[in-house]
């Protein structure tokens, strides 16, 4: 039996894809996280402005202010929207990464298994013929 995997380099580069993935999954639940937190920090921020209005300068500035907070809003909501999707996309690579690096790692466990088990036989094949031989050394009578 050979005793090195002999699939080792592709579970290598599985492995590495699959940390490629798992960074590319962070990185994006990071994004996802901070436009999800600029976008409730600017609703918190509107939220508290109600200031009322004391003349028609005012009340157009308020006006502007809440259209372009609308805006700002709606731009927020679309990067939201475009960085969860970012995200569910980085997590079903990483899910496939994962999944072929899975089958591999299997086989590398049951190959090391049977190596071991094959190492285990050869010792216990020693170990019993040295049993054997220093056993039928004793056996014999001694002529003097």
């Amino acid at each position: 039996m050979n005793r090195q995997f002999s699939l080792a380099g592709l579970l290598r580069l599985r492995q590495i894809q699959q940390d490629q993935a798992a960074t590319g999954l962070a990185r994006a639940r990071s994004r996802s996280s901070s436009v999800r937190a600029r976008e409730t920090a600017a609703r918190r921020e509107l939220a508290a402005t109600d200031n009322p209005s004391s003349s028609a300068v005012s009340l157009r500035a308020i006006a502007a202010a809440r259209s372009s907070s609308h805006s700002m809003l709606t731009d927020l909501r679309h990067l939201a929207q475009m960085a969860e999707t970012e995200e569910a996309d980085a997590r079903s690579e990483f899910i496939a990464a994962r999944t072929r690096s899975v089958g591999l790692e299997k086989l590398q466990a049951r190959h090391d298994a049977e190596v071991s088990t094959e190492d285990l036989r050869v010792e216990q094949s020693a170990l019993d013929e040295i049993a054997s031989t220093v056993w039928h050394r004793d056996e014999q009578p001694v002529t003097s």
